[in-house]
């Protein structure tokens, strides 16, 4: 499997502390089935000052010591990206870098707040020759209310990534609920790990396929973690690696929870 988000590069952001502790991330994801990962650290102007090159030098010192353990798991570049302005320039010059150095990026709106015009500046980055891969929908406190919004962001050409533990209840029943809802209905291309520690949020992937199995069968969710992420790291047009068709809605197990709640999706 191959693991496109994860915050393993050690002591660039809320992520791994130590060395140690990515070297034991390594080891985890390799004995869960995972072979590459993306390294994708924040890049958050004011928070996380991280760049295209401190990000490409950083994965090269944990790559040499991944191969000197003898940890075979391959690590790529990339960031968990904020939308900020400037965010287009960034991505041209370098300073932020894509999946694998592809035109395919991780983008991850604000947990809190949904993003003004949120739908043009997917469309412009789009249009630039750019596919933001939007991370953790199913995170997102404001998703109740702009679940169409993700589908046209899907129509215009984003793909959507759905965090493995999500599926599992890691994050609670609300994310579960809409992580369910993302992969049973057909709106999700990459399931990834978002691994930040040895702990809660380490680098599994296999517990969040097998939901995803359930919810989509083995072939489609074996695309989404391995035909779809080859295809981001080896830059192929997504057009060939697209959604399936639904033919209706798949009701999620959430829907009673959340019903008891006086919320109705």
């Amino acid at each position: 499997m191959i693991d496109l988000h994860s915050h393993i590069l050690p002591g660039i952001d809320d992520g791994a502390k130590t060395l140690d502790e990515s070297l034991e991330m390594a080891r985890i994801a390799v004995a869960d089935g995972i072979h590459t990962m993306a390294c994708t650290p924040h890049i958050y102007p004011g928070m996380y000052m991280n760049d295209g090159p401190g990000i490409a030098l950083a994965r090269k010192v944990l790559q040499a010591e991944l191969d000197r353990a003898g940890i075979p798991l391959k690590l790529v570049v990339g960031a968990d990206v904020h939308l900020v302005p400037g965010l287009l320039d960034g991505l041209k010059a370098g300073r932020v870098p894509t999946l694998n150095r592809s035109r395919y990026f991780l983008l991850e709106p604000s947990h809190t707040t949904p993003p003004p015009r949120l739908e043009d500046s997917v469309f412009n980055l789009i249009a630039s020759g750019y596919t933001p891969i939007i991370t953790h929908p199913e995170r997102l406190t404001w998703v109740e209310s702009h679940y169409p919004v993700f589908q046209r962001l899907i129509e215009q050409g984003a793909w959507m990534q759905v965090t493995a533990g999500a599926l599992t209840g890691m994050f609670g029943k609300r994310a579960q609920y809409w992580g369910e809802r993302f992969v049973g209905e057909g709106h999700t291309h990459i399931l990834a790990t978002d691994a930040h520690s040895t702990g809660r949020r380490l680098p599994r992937l296999s517990e969040g396929l097998a939901v995803a199995q359930r919810l989509v069968g083995d072939a489609e969710a074996g695309r989404m973690v391995i035909e779809r992420p080859r295809a981001v790291l080896q830059n192929l047009a997504p057009q060939g690696f697209g959604l399936p068709k639904k033919e209706a809605a798949r009701p999620s197990r959430m829907a009673n929870w959340l019903s008891r709640l006086g919320w109705t999706p």
